[in-house]
């Protein structure tokens, strides 16, 4: 059952990457993820407030936050931190970079989560996840010679580097997930996890307005940019869901969400009118069989 929730959220985040897109384009950064953070906090806080004053009213429900306590909000404000660097980074990069290129890039990130499982956990590769790394690796290698046909050079863009960066945090984000969610109520961690994005980006926005209007850097409001924190917040419901049954692999869960990149190549491409579909598309499956055999193999 909570591979097929892992599956769900798949959907919904490939949704939300489409979202990101489009409110990125041509607009500035800073607002946009700042915004689309306050949304799905507005949508979590009712449910804080509720279950803080009258508790009796979500009790066993969906919708109950668990009270925390100090030590584990630390460990949610630690979660927040790593995920929204995670999304500076990949905002950016997703500004200025084709969405047929970040989201095979993004699709490596079950890669880093091994490797992070490795190094933590001190974990052996089996066959299957040896062969599932070397045919991954190709293949990013392949793709990232169709990014020079667009004239993006993989050593030398910035962006390319910022996407990476973010995929790796994102990675660090999945092995965290995986260990506070058998710990703290997972409807909790989303709750104030939602609340304490807002806490620190909002310093870094208001110093970013500064350099925004001193380099006359427009932000225009989009209907898409709420959409963003909505879609997200039910991609990451249903991704925490699955990861706090105990039964959970978070390589499994990890390489399922991954599909999410399917929806937002094939819908982003047509959508963006982007070049080279053919081309990424079957560097993009080459990277998702190898991403399936690093799963295959941690679980035969």
């Amino acid at each position: 059952m909570w591979a097929l929730f892992g599956l769900a959220s798949a959907l919904f985040l490939g949704i939300y990457d489409i979202f990101k897109k489009q409110s990125l384009n041509n607009n500035a950064v800073m607002p946009v993820l700042f915004f689309s953070t306050v949304a799905s906090t507005l949508l979590f806080t009712p449910f804080i407030i509720i279950s803080f004053k009258s508790p009796g009213l979500l009790a066993n429900t969906e919708l109950y936050v668990p009270t925390l306590t100090a030590f584990e909000h630390l460990q949610v404000l630690l979660k927040s931190a790593i995920v929204v660097s995670s999304w500076v980074l990949a905002f950016f990069a997703l500004k200025h970079l084709p969405i047929t290129i970040v989201a095979p890039i993004r699709a490596t990130g079950p890669l880093w989560t091994l490797i992070g499982a490795l190094i933590i956990f001190h974990e052996r590769l089996n066959v299957y996840q040896w062969i599932g790394i070397v045919i991954t690796l190709l293949f990013f290698y392949l793709f990232s010679t169709a990014g020079k046909l667009e004239g993006i050079n993989f050593k030398r863009n910035k962006w390319i580097y910022f996407i990476v960066a973010g995929t790796l945090l994102g990675a660090c984000s999945g092995l965290y997930d995986k260990f506070i969610l058998q710990r703290i109520d997972r409807v909790a961690v989303q709750a104030w996890f939602s609340v304490y994005q807002v806490v620190i980006l909002l310093p870094f926005v208001l110093l970013n307005e500064k350099i925004r209007k001193r380099k006359n850097i427009h932000f225009q409001w989009r209907w898409t940019i709420p959409l963003i924190g909505l879609f997200l917040v039910i991609a990451d419901y249903l991704y925490f869901y699955a990861l706090s049954n105990e039964d959970a692999l978070i390589s499994i869960i990890s390489a399922l969400r991954r599909g999410s990149v399917l929806v937002a190549f094939v819908i982003g491409g047509v959508l963006f009118k982007e070049q080279n579909l053919k081309k990424k598309g079957l560097y993009l499956v080459g990277i998702l069989t190898g991403i399936l055999l690093i799963t295959l193999g941690t679980v035969l």
